[in-house]
């Protein structure tokens, strides 16, 4: 290879982020996608974006973000979407061919190396096995399946190939998510033990996804894919057998970093689950659920609440790890990220703050408030409650208010852009960069999420066995 044409593919997969990276792909390029004799465009990665729905432009804006990924071809069974999705792309100058019959597509696509699927739970079973099956690297949202069979031939699949499966729980690319997790978790251990986990993800009433007038699916067409009419169509989420109701819908993100951040699954779970706000004849799932496991980590126990509520968005949604010295609020949101200093039991933290690992943010009212109460305390020693100049109370079982810090690492990408570049950097590599949510870590959490309306449905504590999580 000559010095000129490593140059162009270099600039070409500029996204690449070492020397060493950029070494294994160009040495295992024409390896990878199988054609030697490509033209000076072989450094692109041809991409088929299977599902032209919401899910599907939002991955299609964030690889646009990639340097060297190309659309070959998109489908999806709505003309609507896919006239849409398609005139974005040509806008972007990406020359592709439409289609309604993934089938057709895997058929008469030769060029193609990958496969982003964005279509409803119910079918990503079908169209992953299917497209790794037609020799492509997939990328698939999650959940990974609405159904642990599902799941298995997914992971089955992988095995059989040799390609490539990512399931989009992209938390796990997330810069912040993961220095959190290697600096602050396991690395420093900065809120010690780990005892207790909550989140919660939170959203406002809908009143559904409706349907432009005069844009309709031809019954016959819906019928095939499994739809029973344009409504069901537009809200699948909403029904059985479709989706898998709101903790795969939503909580799975989050239950997902329970697992992550605390290395290992769950021992147990027990759930409520009910219908509290939509109206149940177009809802067969129920609209809200608050689950409760329970773990065994190396250091001791930890208890795990988690709720997803339908009918409001009150304080959206997030991630908070409690330890015996700190804890930690997290969400992909915003880049929200509060991690306190238990002022009692915890050392300093200025020597973390000195290696970089946290920054202490200035919260003159916290501080003012505290030294207010301190003062307060000397002065009096009340031994029950402190009434200060406000004329709120104080109790003396209060915990004093903590130091607050952040990270020094910023997310300033899509939220799906980090995890569709480890998936291309992965393909890039030729087995050099390792994905970071694999099939098989996938299928660990679709069974610690499934399990949680089994959970509603049995009314009590269910456990898992170990065994469960492997296929």
């Amino acid at each position: 290879m000559n010095s000129q044409k490593a140059k162009k593919q270099t600039d070409r997969r500029g996204f690449l982020h070492s020397a060493a990276v950029t070494g294994t792909r160009l040495m295992f390029a024409q390896v990878v996608f199988g054609q030697a004799n490509r033209d000076e465009k072989s450094d692109d990665i041809n991409v088929a974006l299977l599902g032209a729905g919401e899910q599907g432009k939002v991955l299609m804006e964030a690889c646009r973000k990639i340097r060297g990924i190309c659309f070959k071809a998109v489908c999806d069974i709505w003309p609507y979407n896919l006239n849409w999705l398609s005139r974005r792309l040509r806008a972007y100058r990406h020359e592709h061919n439409t289609y309604e019959d993934y089938k057709e597509m895997l058929e008469k696509e030769k060029d193609l190396d990958a496969v982003i699927i964005a279509t409803p739970d119910f079918w990503h079973a079908e169209h992953t096995v299917d497209c790794l099956r037609a020799g492509l690297h997939v990328y698939c949202e999650k959940e990974m399946s609405n159904t642990l069979e599902g799941a298995r031939k997914m992971v089955q699949a992988v095995r059989h190939t040799g390609k490539l499966l990512q399931i989009g729980h992209q938390r796990r690319s997330n810069p912040r998510y993961k220095f959190c997790r290697e600096n602050l978790i396991n690395g420093a251990q900065v809120l010690g033990r780990i005892t207790a986990v909550n989140g919660q993800w939170n959203r406002s009433p809908s009143t559904g996804r409706i349907v432009p007038k005069g844009k309709e699916i031809d019954s016959e067409i819906l019928a095939r894919y499994g739809y029973k009419s344009m409504e069901q169509f537009r809200n699948w989420r909403w029904y059985k057998g479709l989706g898998g109701g709101p903790i795969v819908d939503l909580g799975s993100h989050q239950i997902d970093i329970y697992n992550w951040f605390l290395g290992t699954n769950p021992k147990s779970v027990m759930a409520s689950g009910r219908t509290n706000f939509y109206d149940r004849k177009n809802h067969e799932w129920y609209d809200t659920v608050m689950a409760i496991y329970e773990y065994e980590t190396s250091q001791g126990n930890v208890t795990a609440s988690y709720q997803t509520i339908s009918g409001s968005g009150g304080g959206g949604y997030f991630e908070n790890f409690m330890g015996g010295q700190g804890s930690l609020i997290i969400s992909e949101r915003g880049n929200r990220c509060e991690i306190y200093r238990d002022k009692k039991t915890a050392p300093e933290w200025d020597k973390w703050v000195e290696a970089g690992i946290l920054y202490k943010q200035c919260d003159c009212e916290i501080e003012c408030m505290q030294e207010a109460e301190n003062k307060c305390i000397e002065e009096c020693g009340c031994p029950q409650m402190i009434e200060k100049e406000t004329g709120s109370l104080i109790d003396v079982r209060e915990s004093p208010l903590p130091p607050k810090y952040d990270l020094p690492v910023v997310m300033n990408k899509k939220y799906h852009q980090t995890h569709l570049e480890n998936f291309f950097d992965a393909i890039y590599s030729g087995g050099g960069i390792k994905l970071n949510c694999p099939a098989d870590v996938g299928y660990e959490t679709a069974v610690a999420v499934l399990k949680v309306n089994e959970a509603v449905e049995a009314a009590r504590k269910l456990i898992f066995k170990p065994e469960e999580f492997k296929v």
